[in-house]
């Protein structure tokens, strides 16, 4: 299974159980021990979030990269189907 099947659906319940801490933390009706330990929580998956999210960007910018290099072998320079940005 590749790596995108797998990260996504990690990235999709961290978020969602992201939510259910906010929520559960702004209800303000938990005990002060609860309330940090869902805290923790919370850092921890958004570490884990910002990871996932850090690895889909360089994913991006190599395929923009390997995108871009082949663009340049397959169009000449002088030719007029090369867009400039």
């Amino acid at each position: 299974m590749p790596d995108s099947q797998i990260k996504a659906p990690d990235f999709e319940r961290s978020m969602a159980r992201l939510d259910e801490i906010v929520r559960s933390l702004e209800s303000g009706s938990l005990p002060l021990a609860e309330s940090l330990k869902l805290y923790e929580e919370g850092v921890s998956l958004i570490n884990g979030c910002e990871k996932l999210l850090e690895n889909a960007e360089m994913k991006i910018k190599l395929l923009q990269r390997t995108a871009d290099g082949m663009a340049e072998k397959d169009i000449s320079p002088g030719d007029d189907r090369r867009t400039t940005e």
